[in-house]
């Protein structure tokens, strides 16, 4: 990380990877890496009910990792740019070179 970084990046960096600090949010954004999705999708992929990923895409949405769009009566949500799936495939690619 570049030294010149000010304090108050340190923290939302810090908030950022706390958004990955939970199992069911990272199993939410793995399963928008491949597609589109509508809570239903969502919630038969992680095998959650609605309830619980819509709580959980409320969080990834504020924190601007998920983003909406709305097509008739039906939301739909996906990652919100590449960088999501690159922070995903990393996190995987690291924790995976040792086994």
């Amino acid at each position: 990380m570049n030294e010149n970084c000010r304090e108050e990046e340190y923290l939302e960096l810090a908030e950022l990877f706390k958004i990955f600090g939970d199992g069911t949010r990272v199993r939410i954004l793995n399963a928008l890496k491949h597609r589109e999705m509508c809570v239903c999708d969502i919630a038969d992929e992680v095998g959650m009910n609605k309830s619980a990923v819509s709580h959980q895409l409320k969080s990834l949405k504020m924190a601007n990792m998920v983003k909406s769009r709305r097509d008739g009566q039906n939301i739909y949500y996906s990652l919100s740019d590449t960088h999501v799936e690159e922070i995903i495939n990393i996190g995987l690619e690291h924790i995976r070179e040792d086994r």
